[in-house]
């Protein structure tokens, strides 16, 4: 069928496109299927480090290197589909996507689980802003939190989904690997056909070259408010870490079970928890939400490191949706404590430096906390990360309670 969509002043005619509800479906099941694919990587590692005998150190490494090419596509491509429309942005996205796919699929030894690992990111990265754009344009004219909904769920909920999914494979079959990632690749392959049939949201505007360069800028106003949540947003992403690249390798190393659902299970419930939580939280005070957060990361933590010394994978289960209650309310609360101080023109430079964050915490402590792991032995490696959480996240509490009674 042919439609219009109508941006500004302009419509944009496009023939043979999708109905609405079916596009904005299409559209957010192509995006879940994005943190699907990085979400099952989360038991799949513990699988690779089984069949390739590789150290703890490389497999930190193949999970934190997707922070890499998220963080190198978001602050190159994170607005490009501002000036050249969403679909292109999607589409290729999309293409890259299943390219990391085919490299798990193929995947023979951990060299190319970590190439494969960077392509995700750098796809992630250059389709989370256009999606979540994309989601909110494509939702009906009185329903547009629907699509922001969307757009949330899909990111922390795929992630949860796609470990569970996974470590289910793991647990009922000998071909994981190989049932995930052609599953993965038939949904990457239908989102792309689902992109390319949607209506078109965005009008073609000057300056796609110019969007390109990197720009991380803290507005004056913002500052106190960035410097006062920044810690506690260092602190969830680095148990979000946790969660995803640490704790399903811990179900076998420390816990001594071997059981790839427990494997998933270990993934799934952080990002489910901060999923329902983070939508929960949305009506809530920002300043309360961030307070409730950051104690909420302090128990999750504490709860973390008390069931890995009392050999206790229940207690450490609990301790890590705890913690993700403190992502879900936290993280959301400093978007929205934030963004207000920022000019229109200001929140992209704001939304980089979250981002660079966000994804440096993701990633550069896991990497060292696997460095340690010959030295100290996985016990106190871990406890080392996770008390650094908790520092971080008092920290914020000390700087939430002075912005508090300054207000």
């Amino acid at each position: 069928m042919s439609s219009h969509v109508t941006v500004g002043k302009r419509a944009i005619p496009r023939r043979h496109t999708l109905p609405a509800g079916l596009a904005l479906t299409g559209a957010a099941l192509a995006f879940t299927s994005l943190y699907l694919a990085a979400g099952a990587l989360t038991p799949l590692l513990v699988l690779y480090k089984q069949q390739w005998d590789f150290p703890p150190s490389l497999l930190t490494l193949a999970f934190a290197v997707y922070a890499v090419g998220f963080l190198a596509a978001v602050l190159t491509l994170g607005s490009l589909s501002d000036h050249v429309g969403r679909s292109p942005v999607l589409i290729g996205a999309l293409v890259v996507q299943l390219v990391s796919n085919v490299l798990f699929l193929l995947a023979s030894d951990i060299g190319w689980v970590i190439a494969g690992r960077i392509v995700q990111g750098v796809s992630s990265g250059a389709a989370t802003a256009a999606f979540t754009a994309a989601l909110v344009e494509l939702a009906p004219a009185g329903s547009k939190r629907l699509g922001t909904i969307l757009g949330s769920a899909g990111l922390t909920g795929g992630l949860g989904a796609g470990s569970l999914l996974a470590g289910l494979a793991i647990q009922l079959t000998p071909t994981a690997n190989a049932i995930t990632f052609t599953v993965l690749i038939v949904l990457t392959l239908l989102g792309i056909v689902a992109v390319a049939l949607s209506p078109e949201t965005m009008t073609r505007t000057p300056g796609a070259l110019r969007s390109m360069v990197p720009r991380v800028a803290i507005p004056r106003a913002a500052r106190k408010e960035f410097a006062a949540a920044a810690p506690v947003v260092a602190a969830v992403w680095m148990l979000a870490g946790l969660s995803g690249g640490l704790a399903p390798n811990m179900v076998r190393s420390v816990f001594h079970l071997d059981s790839g659902l427990l494997n998933g299970l270990t993934g799934f419930i952080a990002p489910a928890v901060s999923t329902v939580v983070g939508l929960s939280f949305a009506r809530v005070d920002p300043r309360r939400a961030m307070t409730v957060g950051i104690h909420a990361a302090v128990v999750g933590a504490v709860c973390i490191i008390s069931g890995v010394f009392a050999g206790s994978l229940t207690v450490m289960i609990i301790g890590q949706a705890v913690a993700g209650v403190g992502f879900g309310a936290s993280f959301s609360a400093a978007l929205r404590l934030i963004f207000p101080l920022a000019a229109a023109h200001q929140r992209a430079g704001v939304v980089a430096g979250i981002y660079v964050v966000s994804y440096v915490a993701f990633g550069v402590p896991i990497v060292i906390e696997g460095q340690l792991v010959g030295p100290l032995g996985e016990v106190p490696a871990v406890v080392c990360y996770t008390a650094l959480t908790v520092l971080l996240a008092l920290v914020s509490l000390v700087a939430q309670t002075r912005m508090r009674h300054r207000a």
